[in-house]
C-alpha cells in the first residue's frame, strides 16, 4: 500500500472531515448488514491519517493531541465502529514513541508512514480483573520469544498488519510484543457479537507458540515508572468517540424532527420543528453535547501541555482533565442517543431506519471502562490532592 504523508494539523483535519462525510453516507447500511469496513479502513490508511502522530524526525506530522481527538470525534460522528478500529493503533504507536529503541522507532514509524496498521491483543476474558494478564512471553535460547495465550475484545486485529500483544515475561513484568498478522500460530477469530459497534470485529486472538524476534518486544512496564500520558492519550480517544457519537445522534435527531416528525396536536405548531417542547429538549441536548466537546478540547490541551513539559503535576492534571471529559461524554452519548427517539417520535423506532445504532454504539462503547471510577479519582484529586494512579486507564 502507498499512503499519503500528511504535512500538518490543518491538513489532517481537512482529510478527516472529508472522510467522515464519505463514511457517514453508508454507515447505517454497514451496521445493519454487519458489513465489515475493509475498504473504509484501507481508505483511512491510504489517506495518511493513521500516521499523523509519527514524530517529525521520522517524517511524520506529529500533530497535537487536540487535533487527534478532533479527528476521532469527526469520524465517530459519522460511524462509531469505524472510529473505534484505529484507537488501539494510535495507542501502540505511542508505546513505540515512549519505549522503543531508536532502531525500533525507525522501523515501526516507517511501517506506519507506509500505511501499515496496528491492531491490539490486550484484554483477556475470564480473569480476575482487566489487568490480570496471563498471556506469557517465554524466552528462547536465541534471544527471541514465544507468545502463548488467548485475547478477547481485540478491536482492530482483523484489519491489522501488526498485532501488539500485551504479555507477561518470566519475571511477570508487562511487555508488548509486535507480531505480524500472518505469523504462524496467530489466529484472529471474527466472533464479536456485540449489540453495538457491530462492525469493529472486536473478536478473539489466539496465540499458540507465536515466535517473536527480540527486536519486536518493548518493555511496557517501564511506561508506568514515572510521569506518563499513556492512559490519558488512550482515554482521550475514547472520550472523543463518545463525544462524536453524541454529536452524530443529535444531528440525526434534529434532521428527523425537521423533515419527518409531526407536531403534537396540543402544541398548536404547524411543524414539529416549531413545537416549543421539542425546541426546549433539543436545546438541552445541544447544551450537553457542547459541554462534552468543550471538555474534550480542554483535556486534549492539557495532554499537549503535559507532553511539552512532563512532570508528576502536569501528568496528573492531564489525566484528571481526560477523566472529566470521558465521564461527561459517556453520559452525554447515552442520553442523547436515547433521547433521539423521545424528540423524533414513534416512527423513529422503526428497525428499517436503524436510528437505534447510535444508542447501541453509545451503550456498548461506554462499557469500555466505568465512568464512576473516573469520577472517584477526580473527587480524590479535588478533595485531598491525591494524584491519579499510573495504571494506563486514566
Amino acid at each position: 500500500m502507498t499512503a499519503k504523508v500528511i504535512a500538518d494539523d490543518v491538513e489532517a483535519l481537512t482529510v478527516a472531515r472529508a472522510l467522515a462525510d464519505e463514511f457517514r453516507a453508508t454507515a447505517s447500511e454497514r451496521d445493519a448488514e454487519r458489513r465489515l469496513p475493509h475498504e473504509e479502513v484501507d481508505r483511512l490508511s491510504a489517506s495518511g491519517l493513521l500516521a499523523v502522530t509519527v514524530p517529525a524526525e521520522h517524517g511524520g506530522a506529529d500533530v497535537r493531541q487536540e487535533t487527534l481527538a478532533e479527528i476521532f470525534r469527526l469520524l465517530a460522528s459519522a460511524d462509531a465502529s469505524l472510529a473505534q478500529i484505529p484507537q488501539s493503533h494510535f495507542v501502540y504507536v505511542n508505546v513505540i514513541r515512549r519505549q522503543g529503541t531508536p532502531r525500533q522507532q525507525e522501523f515501526f514509524h516507517s511501517e506506519v508512514l507506509a500505511g501499515r496498521r496496528f491492531g491490539n491483543a490486550q484484554s483477556e476474558a475470564g480473569t480476575r480483573h482487566v489487568q490480570d494478564i496471563r498471556t506469557r512471553l517465554t524466552p528462547r535460547p536465541d534471544g527471541s520469544h514465544t507468545l502463548t495465550g488467548v485475547k478477547h475484545y481485540a478491536t482492530g486485529a482483523l484489519f491489522a498488519d501488526w498485532i501488539p500483544v500485551l504479555a507477561r515475561a518470566e519475571d511477570d513484568t508487562l511487555h508488548v510484543a509486535y507480531a505480524p498478522r500472518d505469523a504462524p500460530g496467530l489466529t484472529v477469530v471474527d466472533d464479536w457479537d456485540g449489540m453495538g459497534q457491530r462492525t469493529t470485529a472486536s473478536g478473539t486472538v489466539r496465540l499458540d507458540g507465536v515466535h517473536v524476534p527480540a527486536d519486536r518486544v518493548l518493555p511496557h512496564h517501564l511506561t508506568f515508572r514515572g510521569p506518563q500520558l499513556h492512559g490519558a492519550i488512550a482515554q482521550l480517544l475514547h472520550a472523543a468517540i463518545d463525544t462524536g457519537i453524541a454529536g452524530g445522534a443529535l444531528a440525526e435527531a434534529a434532521e428527523f424532527v425537521r423533515t419527518r416528525s409531526r407536531p403534537w396536536f396540543e402544541s398548536g405548531a404547524e411543524t414539529a420543528a416549531e413545537d416549543p417542547l421539542l425546541i426546549q429538549r433539543l436545546g438541552e441536548l445541544a447544551l450537553q453535547v457542547r459541554a462534552s466537546e468543550a471538555l474534550l478540547r480542554e483535556a486534549a490541551r492539557r495532554v499537549d501541555a503535559a507532553r511539552a513539559d512532563l512532570t508528576e503535576e502536569s501528568a496528573a492534571e492531564a489525566s484528571i482533565a481526560v477523566a472529566a471529559a470521558k465521564a461527561h461524554a459517556a453520559r452525554t452519548a447515552v442520553e442523547v442517543a436515547g433521547a433521539l427517539f423521545e424528540v423524533a417520535g414513534t416512527r423513529s423506532a422503526l428497525n428499517s431506519l436503524n436510528l437505534h445504532r447510535h444508542w447501541r454504539d453509545a451503550r456498548t462503547h461506554t462499557l469500555h471502562d466505568p465512568a464512576h471510577w473516573k469520577i472517584q479519582h477526580i473527587g480524590r484529586y479535588v478533595l485531598n490532592g491525591t494524584k491519579p494512579p499510573r495504571h494506563g486507564l486514566l
